[in-house]
């Protein structure tokens, strides 16, 4: 089932992290500078854009995908066939350490895959619609998903999930009859949330640089959806007594009492205020100008988004010998194939650049 990121499977015995770094680091070097993404996206329609991904690493998935049709739809299969391809490649190059830790941090693409599949049953999304945004770097390869998001009904969902052994059937089993009879779809989330992040959390406790730099990783990602669900309770009408099951444990800077704090506020000026005495304070202090302009939280989540994802970015200029040249590339290679994705489906709409550029994440 797609890329093996579990305990179940060992890395490769005798590889030491100097070899696989090595590697690791070549891969790294062929990642797209901001200017080959600015040439991009001034192309002036989709075959201009092939043309330049042909020449790139890109091009033998490209050449397959455009068999079916040359179109924008085939090109973002095709990149997220390189994205797979590539994660495969580092999981075969690793240890059995860095496998073992790295697939703790991977599940939380099959926690996103799971997520998107039940929303989209849940709001009876067509099939294209729900597999538009899955990528099969987890467990769950596209034919698993695939099965999934044909299934009638959220039930047959997690009846599947469950038939199939994997874990995810066991929270959402939990709140099924809550589901069935609210009809929040948030049950179900939460409980998806707090399923991985306990799991997670469990597997990286322990000694060893290794260990505690993805824990680090691990505890930063809980912070923001912790801080991402507070901005979002806002005028939400959920009562206090209420907001607590919403809380994630598990994070660095985010305990329960900050949450609770944070969103029993009023509004989003007093959580950012707030959130300036946190090491979050900087990245939010830094859109509190378009906030004003804007007047939506989205900018604040958005920062916090990429707050995560450049602290992903950071593990890599750590220990030279460890995990954190893995971590870094393999999220970094995410957030190129998230940037051409959005550049593909602009430039194939006729969105102006700078339209395109503010949708970018991190460059």
């Amino acid at each position: 089932m797609g890329v093996p990121a579990t305990e179940e499977r060992k890395g490769t015995p005798g590889k030491d992290y100097g070899y696989c770094n090595a590697r690791v680091r070549g891969m790294r070097s062929r990642l797209f500078s901001q200017a080959f993404l600015n040439d991009l996206m001034s192309m002036k329609d989709i075959d201009g854009v092939i043309q330049v991904l042909k020449g790139t690493e890109y091009g033998p998935d490209l050449e397959e995908q455009l068999l079916q049709g040359k179109n924008a739809q085939q090109v973002d299969e095709a990149l997220k066939d390189n994205m797979v391809r590539q994660f495969r490649k580092v999981l075969g190059l690793i240890n059995e350490e860095a496998y073992r830790l790295v697939g703790v941090l991977l599940g939380q693409w099959d926690l996103f895959n799971v997520k998107t599949i039940v929303r989209g049953v849940h709001m009876s999304l067509s099939l294209e619609e729900i597999t538009d945004s899955l990528i099969a770097v987890g467990q769950l390869s596209y034919v698993d998903m695939a099965e999934l998001a044909k299934q009638p009904s959220v039930k047959a969902v997690v009846d599947t999930l469950g038939m199939w052994e994997l874990p995810y059937a066991v929270p959402l089993r939990a709140v099924m009859v809550q589901y069935i009879e609210s009809g929040d779809l948030s049950v179900l989330e939460l409980a998806l949330d707090k399923f991985y992040t306990a799991w997670a959390d469990k597997r990286l406790r322990g000694r060893g640089t290794n260990r505690k730099l993805a824990r680090k990783f691990l505890g930063v990602q809980v912070d923001t959806i912790n801080l991402l669900t507070c901005l979002r309770l806002l005028n939400a009408g959920v009562e206090l007594e209420e907001v607590g099951r919403f809380y994630l444990p598990g994070g660095l800077h985010v305990q329960e009492s900050l949450f609770m704090e944070l969103a029993s506020m009023s509004d989003v000026d007093e959580v950012y205020e707030r959130l300036k005495q946190t090491p979050y304070g900087r990245p939010v202090e830094a859109v509190a100008v378009k906030y004003i302009e804007r007047g939506s939280v989205s900018v604040f989540e958005r920062a916090l988004e990429d707050y995560l994802m450049r602290r992903a970015f950071a593990a890599g200029r750590g220990e030279p010998l460890g995990i954190g040249i893995v971590i870094s590339y393999l999220w970094e290679k995410a957030n190129e194939v998230t940037n051409l994705r959005i550049i593909v489906k602009g430039v194939s709409v006729g969105m102006p650049m700078e339209r395109m550029r503010e949708e970018l994440i991190v460059v």
